[in-house]
This record gives structure tokens, C-alpha cells and sequence, in this order.
């Protein structure tokens, strides 16, 4: 069986491979129904089929935890994503698809879940930001190398699927050296109460928390959903538009560390009122220089500094804020926001666009901002930490 720390790489192995799926069946499968003619209309609403996923499953996976532990939890949802990554090419029908993306979004959250709440719960508390930053970075890295799987499409459509799937099973195979832990007793003990009243404590104790998260799911899949649209309505070319969306989640990769640490010493809503200000500052600016590739290469990339590590720090702020009994129902709570943010983001920016065409896109990115900032800042800190 291997160490402590040989553990936590293997579940940060998960985590990237789980980034690496999302990452790759968003464009990939919105280029193949593209090419079928599939309407774009059609096309959005199939994307949030990984969201719903990740939202209808939420809510049952504490009961399988208490009752089997981290590693056959973390198991099967692994083996839920590369069994569906393995079956796209079997049939190619739209509702087949459908289905197979939202079991690889329940697949994925119960992954996360399982990950998520074995580093949090075993995590030091003075190291407790950059342990969980390292979780953030790699889910990153996975989602940024995802997309890149698209250029298989030229040797064949089927390619992509049956390399990912072969790559999630060999990573999943490292969970055999692993062995079971069971949550802390005092996850246990509080499994009396019902599972709506722990999310309602979690809720009334955290709730700032839960912010990050969402704002990083909205801008993610604002980014990477409409700004492409926006972009070419606006005059810039498809290649050139390419090359800017990347820029936010790549400069993320260098700040989550970093912003991990600083988190640690200066303390959570120090940090996360800092970011939300630069990202504010970023996505303005990005508003005035929309018409310019570098400027908008340059925003991007200062914004992807800033609140490119949301999700990590509003991780680590839930941690800070619940006690323990409470961290797995904050766990679901994290996910769950990351989604409504995702499935939020292109539908009302979306509308924006139709509704305002004269307007830039950017700013209903600084006005979320705004209202997580005035949030952070209102929020006041607990007294238990």
C-alpha cells in the first residue's frame, strides 16, 4: 500500500484526468455535431448535459461515502467516466451522446467528490490553501490540454474517445495501491441529521464560499462557450480567437500555487477580496480593448492571474468556514455551484449579446464580480478558526 503523500499524487491524477475529459468533450463533440448541422441552439443545450449530470447526482453521494469509504466511492466514479468514454463511438445518435455526457458528468462529480473531501478532510491545516491550489492547478492543466485532442478528428472521429477512455482506465488502475479510508468519526456521527439539513447548515455558514466556485463555472464556460461567438460578431478571426481563450486558464496555472500559499498566511478573504478586484480591473479593461487581439491576449491572461483560482480558494475558504462534520455536504455544495455557474454563464450571457449587441460582453463578467466582492467583503469571519 503506498504513503500518505504517494496517495495524494494519485488523487491529483484523478483530478487531472477528470479535467482532461470535461476539457476535451466540450469542443470536440460541439465540432462533430457542427459538422453533422446540428443547430447551434441545439448544440448549447446538448454542452449542458455534463452540468446536469454533475447537478442530479450531487446530493446522493454522502450516504455511499459514510457507508464505503473514500477509495470504492472515488472507484466507481472513475470507472463511470472512462466506460462512457469508451462507448461514443458504438452508436452516434444525439440522445445517445446526450446520455453518455451526463453520465460522464455524474461520473466526474462523484470523482471530485470523492478526491475533493479525501484532501480537505487529511489536508494540514497550515498548509491547507496550497495543498488544495495543487488540486485546482491540475485540474487546470487537464482542462487545457483536453481541447487539444480535437485534432485527432482528422485521422478519425473515434480516435479522441478511445484515447481518453484507455488513458482514465490507466490512471484509475493506480487506485488498486490505495487503501480504503473511511471519513473522520465526527462525519459519522452528524449522518443522523438529514441530508437537507446539513446543506441548509453548510449553506448558512458558507455561503460566501460557495461564490468562488460559481464565478469560476460562469467564467470558464462564458469564456470557452460564447466569447468564441462574440468574438467572430465582433470582427476577429476563428484562428486568432483560438489562441485568446487559452491565455485565462494557462496564466491560472501560474498563480494557484502562489495564491494557495498567500491564502494560508494572509487568510482566505484577504486573498479572494484581492483577486476579485484584479479581475474586475481586467475584465473592464478587456470591455474599452475588445477590439485589439493583444489587448484582449493580454486581459485574458491577467484575468486567467487573478480569478483563474477561484474554484481552489473558495475550496479552501469552505474548509476554513464549516467544522468538519459539515465538510462533505460543503464538498457537494462547491461542485454544485461550479455547475450552476457553468450551465448560468453562457445562457445569460448568451441573452446579453441578443438583447444588447451594442454592449460588451465583458461587463456582465465585471458585474458578477462586483456582487462577489461586496459579498466577501460583508461576510464577516467566523470566530471557531
Amino acid at each position: 500500500m503506498v504513503s500518505k503523500k504517494t496517495r495524494f499524487w494519485i488523487l491529483i491524477g484523478l483530478v487531472t484526468i477528470s479535467g482532461f475529459s470535461q476539457g476535451m468533450l466540450l469542443p470536440l463533440l460541439a465540432v462533430i455535431l457542427e459538422q453533422n448541422g446540428v443547430s447551434s441552439s441545439i448544440n448549447g443545450i446538448h454542452a449542458t448535459a455534463l452540468y446536469i449530470g454533475i447537478l442530479i447526482s450531487s446530493p446522493f453521494m454522502e450516504k455511499p461515502l459514510q457507508r464505503f469509504g473514500y477509495k470504492p466511492v472515488i472507484m466507481f466514479g472513475g470507472a463511470l467516466v472512462f466506460v462512457s468514454l469508451a462507448f461514443f463511438p458504438i452508436w452516434q445518435s444525439l440522445w445517445f451522446w446526450f446520455a453518455l455526457r451526463m453520465m460522464v458528468g455524474i461520473g466526474d462529480q462523484i470523482l471530485h467528490f470523492g478526491t475533493q473531501t479525501w484532501i480537505t478532510a487529511t489536508a494540514e491545516e497550515k498548509s491547507r490553501g496550497k495543498s488544495i491550489a495543487y488540486y485546482g492547478l491540475f485540474f487546470s492543466v487537464g482542462f487545457t490540454l483536453g481541447p487539444l485532442m480535437t485534432n485527432l478528428l482528422s485521422i478519425s472521429m473515434y480516435l479522441p474517445f478511445v484515447l481518453s477512455a484507455l488513458l482514465s482506465f490507466m490512471v484509475w488502475g493506480t487506485m488498486w495501491w490505495v487503501r480504503n479510508e473511511m471519513p473522520p468519526g465526527e462525519y459519522t456521527t452528524a449522518h443522523g441529521t438529514s441530508s437537507f439539513k446539513r446543506f441548509g447548515s453548510a449553506i448558512r455558514m458558507g455561503w460566501v464560499a460557495f461564490l468562488p466556485p460559481m464565478t469560476y463555472g460562469f467564467l470558464e464556460a462564458t469564456l470557452h462557450g460564447i466569447f468564441p461567438v462574440y468574438g467572430m460578431r465582433i470582427g476577429h478571426d476563428v484562428t486568432m480567437l483560438s489562441f485568446i481563450i487559452p491565455a485565462f486558464a494557462a496564466a491560472s496555472l501560474l498563480s494557484q500555487i502562489p495564491l494557495g500559499a498567500l491564502s494560508d498566511h494572509f487568510g482566505r478573504k484577504k486573498i479572494i477580496i484581492s483577486v476579485v478586484l484584479g479581475g474586475i480591473i481586467a475584465f473592464t479593461m478587456a470591455a474599452f480593448l475588445e477590439g485589439s487581439i493583444i489587448g484582449l491576449f493580454a486581459t485574458f491572461a491577467i484575468g486567467g492571474l487573478f480569478v483563474g483560482s477561484l474554484f481552489s480558494l473558495g475550496i479552501s475558504f469552505m474548509t476554513d468556514l464549516l467544522p468538519k462534520e459539515l465538510l462533505p455536504a460543503g464538498n457537494i455544495l462547491c461542485g454544485m455551484s461550479f455547475s450552476l455557474g457553468s450551465i448560468g454563464g453562457p445562457f445569460l450571457t448568451g441573452i446579453f449579446i441578443d438583447l444588447f449587441p451594442g454592449v460588451s460582453l465583458f461587463y456582465t463578467i465585471v458585474i458578477l464580480l462586483i456582487i462577489v466582492l461586496i459579498a466577501t467583503i460583508v461576510k464577516r469571519s467566523p470566530h471557531h478558526k
